[in-house]
């Protein structure tokens, strides 16, 4: 549907409602911006929220669960800013789950400075030798993360930290998130990690899904349009200016586009690119996610939230987390829940699989955490698949980003492989949503 706006108002289409576009409409349509702007959000799936989106497995269940294992961290600054802003702060409630490393058939938790030196599997003075370098890290002068641009982080840390304890607390996870590009991995993505997390972490009351709706609630009652359902084809530069954004087969026009895409949809989208900002976009390497959640009606681990899982144990997932163990169950009908996830290759098979066939891949390996399990504790399982969910930072990669504002005037493009050196994640979705939008409204001001 076409809307007749005054001249001064541009006509701004952003595609994908996560929540990097939720925020930059919200800030762009806020009653303290600039004005001048009809917003409309164009969503392919049938629900908001993109990857930190939320499903009820039965009716019965009183909240949403994350497709993909999801929590705040205390220093995501970003995101509380925003809560307190949209009102919603009061449904953010704290906990300070246990976490562990599960290796040669035991649990170890390293949540803490002092289990990690306790940690048996490392030699004292190599417990102390790590301790030393993750407080480098940790205390570092202010933004040294652009030297660490430069610097591999799995050679840097093997011979700082030295081998056994690398390799026992930190190899594994590199090769988990990344897979046969860890050892490409800068360190400016590891020392962003290190000083960005809480062991305190911060879950919604009614999930992740609660959080989005109410964003959406702001952003609708600001006057702008969120559609779902509605895929977007092509975004195709106007002679007359603007562009046509081809959505369902029939193009409608805006002045502004911004696109929260995955870069390579976002080269299929805008092909009209210059070839160098489309090479930027080709170079950029993700791993996907596939993550089966599997309900029980009981529980697995006594108080285990998360379980971090390195390859070497033969366990074909790299983290289990039993979210009912932060969460209580009785918000699940009484489920208990559980997250068997990896991160993977785009190709790899479990792409293919069912919820079926990946549960019966998994759950023999469940009796490794508790040995009374059978499979007949199982009473419900679901899988969700993201083929673009982790970015590969390398060497480099600093210079490896496209800029948010694309060559071509009115087409930004913000996208989770931009929120460098910080992880991916909802607290940088809503940073990123915020910066574009910044972005946005200055250069209407500069026309």
């Amino acid at each position: 549907m076409q809307f007749d706006h005054p001249q001064n108002v541009k006509r701004v289409a952003i595609v994908g409602g996560g929540v990097t576009g939720l925020t930059a409409a919200y800030d762009l349509t806020a009653p303290t911006a600039a004005g001048g702007f009809a917003v409309t959000v164009l969503e392919g799936a049938p629900y908001l929220g993109g990857l930190a989106a939320g499903f009820k497995g039965r009716p019965e269940w009183e909240w949403a669960l994350e497709h993909f294992y999801h929590h705040l961290f205390l220093s995501d600054r970003a995101m509380l800013a925003l809560l307190d802003e949209i009102g919603f702060s009061h449904a953010l409630k704290t906990y300070r789950p246990n976490t562990a490393i599960h290796t040669q058939g035991r649990n170890y938790p390293l949540d803490s400075v002092g289990r990690v030196l306790g940690f048996p599997l490392i030699p004292f003075i190599d417990r102390i030798r790590m301790g030393i370098v993750i407080g480098y890290l940790r205390y570092h002068p202010a933004r040294p993360w652009r030297k660490f641009d430069k610097i591999k982080a799995d050679a840097w840390l093997r011979r700082a930290m030295g081998r056994k304890a690398y390799e026992a607390a930190w190899e594994f996870q590199l090769q988990g998130k990344f897979g046969d590009c860890y050892q490409d991995v800068n360190l400016a993505w590891f020392w962003a990690r290190v000083v960005a997390r809480t062991p305190r972490l911060a879950y919604f009351d009614g999930g992740f899904q609660s959080f989005v709706e109410h964003l959406a609630q702001k952003v609708r009652q600001q006057n702008a349009a969120i559609r779902t359902s509605c895929t977007v084809q092509a975004i195709r530069p106007r002679s007359d200016g603007g562009y046509d954004v081809v959505v369902d087969g029939r193009p409608e026009r805006f002045d502004v586009v911004l696109s929260t895409v995955s870069p390579a949809l976002m080269q299929r989208l805008t092909p009209d690119l210059p070839a160098a900002y489309l090479g930027q976009l080709a170079r950029l390497k993700s791993m996907g996610a596939v993550v089966l959640t599997v309900a029980l009606d009981r529980k697995l681990t006594e108080d285990m939230y998360w379980i971090s899982l390195p390859k070497r144990e033969g366990i074909p997932f790299l983290a289990l987390v039993e979210h009912t163990n932060m969460i209580d169950p009785s918000r699940y009908a009484g489920d208990h829940l559980l997250y068997l996830g990896d991160y993977l290759p785009p190709e790899h098979r479990y792409f293919d699989f069912s919820a079926e066939e990946l549960l019966n891949e998994f759950a023999p390996h469940l009796t490794k955490f508790n040995p009374a399990f059978r499979r007949a504790w199982v009473t419900g399982a679901w899988i969700h698949k993201a083929k673009y969910a982790q970015p590969v930072p390398p060497v480099g990669y600093l210079e490896m980003i496209p800029a948010l504002q694309t060559p071509l005037p009115g087409l930004f493009f913000a996208s989770m492989s931009q929120v460098y050196p910080w992880d991916r994640g909802t607290n940088y979705a809503v940073e990123l949503g915020r910066k574009v939008a910044a972005i946005i409204a200055e250069k209407k001001k500069e026309r």
